[in-house]
């Protein structure tokens, strides 16, 4: 999808053959495709800089055009939402990404702002799904470690950008170091460099640091770490944390309810606050996110991408 203001044609988080500029909300990897050698990207400099350290190509960052603003989305550091403000269209527009509004120790709390058209991310739709406080979550997380450290350790599987230098700050808290991999050592550097003074220890064999309380892995190694624990003689404890865990059963011996996106609730929320005249739903669940906006009378509907934003608002953006 793409959006047409003055010169440019802004592609948003996903790589689009008609856009000369690429924004990319925040690293994670479901949001960088337009990042590619020689591909002229806008993004948040925190960005730049974790994408960089986990592709090891340099990204051709441009500077915004002047009716452009960054807005912090509250979904992981560097996360932004895309703001256009344009006097010569009459109409100003946001494109969220992935954002959240509870507050995060290891993003920037989100920024509010109205809008008269609003792009909304719709990981989560369901009116019926909705996340604990943050700060109980945080809490049940830390009991549990400590309750399990008595008799093993706990293995984490998280996302090596994001989510893992959360569990880090959680376990930081209650003065625990937790082990990690390479993968997520380096990332959590970034964060360090940036501000963040998170304790770990980096293990280039996580099989060796079962006396650990806290080992964070990958999701994909979970299971497989827990084995290598058990052949070592040491008893572990697997566990996930995200907003999934409302609904799905993961593979784990626990699973909390830690989500770095909005709820249904949240949506409502961030809508009120923005008061937009229409709103665009995109993402997998955009049509039963329309749906269950219009509910609350809100003028919602999914958005297209084969099709124009402008046209399908009338507008030339």
């Amino acid at each position: 999808m793409a959006l047409r203001i003055g010169g440019h044609s802004i592609g948003l988080d996903r790589k689009d053959p008609q856009a000369n500029l690429n924004f990319v909300s925040h690293a994670h990897s479901d949001h960088t495709s337009a990042v590619k050698k020689g591909a002229r990207i806008l993004c948040s400099s925190v960005t730049r800089e974790l994408v960089e350290v986990r592709s090891k190509y340099g990204i051709n960052a441009v500077e915004k055009p002047e009716c452009v603003s960054l807005l912090n989305s509250g979904h992981m550091l560097g996360s932004r939402q895309l703001y256009i403000e344009s006097e010569e269209y009459g109409c100003s527009v946001i494109y969220t990404g992935d954002y959240q509004l509870q507050e995060s120790s290891t993003s920037e709390p989100i920024e509010i702002r109205h809008a008269d058209v609003l792009m909304v991310d719709s990981t989560y739709p369901f009116a019926n799904v909705a996340f604990d406080e943050r700060d109980e979550v945080i809490t049940a997380m830390q009991h549990y470690i400590r309750y399990k450290e008595r008799m093993g350790c706990v293995i984490f599987g998280a996302y090596s950008m994001g989510k893992a230098q959360e569990i880090i700050s959680i376990c930081n808290d209650v003065g625990i170091e937790p082990v990690v991999d390479r993968n997520t050592a380096r990332m959590t550097e970034v964060y360090n460099r940036n501000g963040f003074g998170l304790r770990f220890v980096e293990a280039e064999d996580m099989a060796n640091h079962f006396d650990s309380p806290v080992e964070i892995v990958s999701m994909g190694k979970l299971y497989e770490t827990k084995m290598l624990a058990s052949e070592a003689g040491k008893t572990a404890f697997t566990a996930v944390a995200t907003g999934f865990a409302r609904f799905q059963k993961f593979r784990a011996d626990v699973q909390f309810t830690l989500s770095d996106h909005a709820d249904f609730k949240q949506t409502l929320d961030y809508v009120e606050q923005c008061g937009p005249k229409s709103i665009f739903t995109y993402g997998p669940n955009a049509d039963i996110l329309a749906k269950n906006l219009r509910a609350y009378g809100h003028d919602a509907r999914e958005f297209d991408v084969r099709s124009d934003l402008g046209k399908m608002m009338a507008l030339e953006i």
